[in-house]
């Protein structure tokens, strides 16, 4: 079985340690649990391991944020792999700081890398790992603040939350959305 383990971000080094590429961050410790790491290929930074008799295809789309949806498309068809093996792990301006959430389906709400795979897929029935970055913003700074480097408390509850954005993606491999669900949702 295939799955495809997306991580939503920008390229580019004035990107890196920012909110908005805290996908990136946790595809890159996932990559280092599993001792591979990423090359770039067609749309993406790409990294394959295998578990269990499971094969991890792990992306980060070098597209930009706004045209995630052109690097999964291409992954998911390059890879015949079903909608139902794909997780997208992405920032989340609606959850505290460091609140790790699984969902099955849903919207893209204010996301444009979220709204673009929507759109691009046509459906919105795919599992997604959202990292709360909180809202600690004036009126009208959003993007500064997405695009803006963690604070020093920020990063640390980042850095703690990290292995267990990992577990979480292990655990929808190896028993799905909703029992990831079950098991982390409550958590925190």
């Amino acid at each position: 079985m295939k799955y495809l383990i997306a991580g939503l971000g920008n390229i580019g080094a004035e990107y890196a340690n920012t909110r908005h590429n805290i996908g990136f961050t946790v595809l890159d410790a996932l990559a280092q649990d599993r001792k591979t790491g990423f090359e770039i290929d067609r749309h993406a930074y790409l990294a394959k391991a295998r578990v269990k008799g499971r094969q991890l295809v792990m992306i980060k789309p070098t597209t930009y944020m706004n045209l995630s949806g052109k690097a999964i498309r291409y992954w998911l068809d390059k890879e015949k792999i079903p909608i139902e093996n794909m997780l997208v792990i992405f920032d989340e301006l609606d959850l505290d700081t460091g609140v790790l959430r699984m969902r099955a389906k849903g919207s893209g709400g204010t996301h444009n890398g979220m709204n673009h795979i929507i759109e691009t897929l046509g459906r919105n029935d795919f599992a997604r790992l959202r990292i709360g970055i909180g809202k600690d913003f004036a009126r009208g700074f959003q993007v500064d603040y997405v695009l803006g480097q963690w604070t020093k408390a920020e990063e640390k509850i980042m850095l703690e939350k990290i292995p267990t954005a990992v577990e979480m993606i292990n655990s929808f491999v190896f028993t799905g959305a909703q029992r990831t669900m079950n098991q982390f949702n409550k958590k925190g």
